[in-house]
């Protein structure tokens, strides 16, 4: 994950498959309201990023383990956002550092992860 798209992957189906999740705060639309001013694109990036992070707290409170990974500290800010939250108690939160993979480097990535038991 970065701070514009997610893959969500579920390791539950076979042949394993992802879905994307993104940010409505794009590249366009940075440069649209950074015409109109410094400050209201940065309030309009961190709406944006905090619904976005809403989004994915949501679908990941439905699972009882979570890895997140990705190339920036958005799966840390995400992480930040819900970790008090005691709706998520019962949610295994893993967070490790990787390179942009493509979507095969993904899937192996979390085959390897959930499939090797002293990881966990």
């Amino acid at each position: 994950m970065d701070h514009s798209h997610a893959h969500l992957t579920e390791f539950a189906t076979d042949p394993i498959e992802s879905k994307l999740v993104s940010s409505t705060f794009t590249h366009q639309e940075k440069i649209h309201t950074q015409n109109k001013g410094e400050n209201l694109m940065h309030n309009k990036e961190q709406h944006e990023q905090g619904a976005y992070y809403k989004e994915l707290s949501e679908i990941i409170r439905g699972y009882d383990h979570v890895l997140l990974f990705g190339p920036t500290s958005a799966k840390d800010e995400l992480y930040n956002t819900f970790k008090d939250n005691p709706l998520f108690k019962e949610v295994s939160v893993s967070i490790f550092p990787a390179d942009k993979m493509t979507e095969n480097q993904e899937h192996a990535y979390v085959r390897d992860y959930f499939s090797n038991p002293k990881i966990k």
